[in-house]
């Protein structure tokens, strides 16, 4: 099983990454560290890439799945029923592992630099126009100015392919989003979710951003993409503190 960690400036109590496609029990079209139990894979390979994962990178404690819905809801993932409907979580104390499914959209982590707390969120595109990313730095109750955030494995810019309305949900809430676009054909447009994302933590007082250059469309051996296969597993990008 192989872990992409993020290359940032965190304190050494916090840790996480995203998990990559390899290593697991899961066939067919899910081969083969499918993490998603939502997918129609074997429920049993499911449960052997999870207790795989935990074992692994000997987790603290099981991670806390959420049923995402590419709103804005953050939980606290300390006492957060198994499933909760939300797109983010964030933990302020030890030993809780905070955690998002992906398969295209952009995971993103946060800490804080006193390694004190940490969040994931999951930010497809209506997800990151709605204000996940925001709702979670508010959700982690920091000055904005004293987290970091790492940009995990998602869509690349040129196989982002999106229609006029994406952009204007974008560009109406920020002309510099117009620099996240360029033509496509047919009055289409590819989008670069890393800038775009980038923007809104800037503009919501995160400075310090790190990550992106993935594209787990183009990457078929390295990362499951909804968008390319349609039916496919997920990876896991997780976040804890010691």
């Amino acid at each position: 099983m192989e872990l992409i960690q993020p290359d940032w400036p965190a304190p050494p109590t916090v840790h996480g990454g995203t998990t990559l496609r390899s290593g697991g029990y899961s066939a067919g079209r899910f081969s083969s560290l499918n993490l998603g139990d939502h997918v129609d894979d074997n429920t049993a390979a499911v449960a052997a890439n999870r207790r795989l994962l935990s074992d692994t990178l000997v987790l603290p404690s099981p991670p806390i799945w959420l049923n995402q819905v590419h709103g804005t809801s953050v939980v606290n993932a300390f006492g957060a029923t198994p499933n909760s409907v939300a797109d983010g979580s964030y933990a302020d104390r030890p030993g809780v592992v905070c955690a998002v499914l992906t398969a295209d959209c952009l995971p993103v982590i946060f800490c804080d630099r006193a390694g004190t707390r940490v969040a994931v969120a999951h930010a497809g595109w209506r997800g990151l126009a709605a204000g996940v990313l925001e709702a979670t730095v508010e959700a982690m109750g920091v000055v904005p100015s004293q987290l970091m955030a790492w940009l995990g494995p998602a869509i690349g810019p040129q196989a982002f392919e999106v229609g006029g309305e994406v952009r204007e949900a974008f560009v109406n809430f920020a002309n510099e989003a117009s620099e996240a676009f360029t033509p496509s054909l047919n009055g289409r447009w590819f989008a670069d979710i890393y800038v775009l994302a980038a923007q809104r933590l800037v503009r919501r007082g995160v400075a310090d951003v790190y990550g992106g250059g993935w594209c787990t469309f183009n990457e078929r051996d390295r990362f499951y993409s909804y968008r390319r296969d349609k039916i496919t597993g997920r990876m896991a990008t997780l976040a804890w503190i010691d």
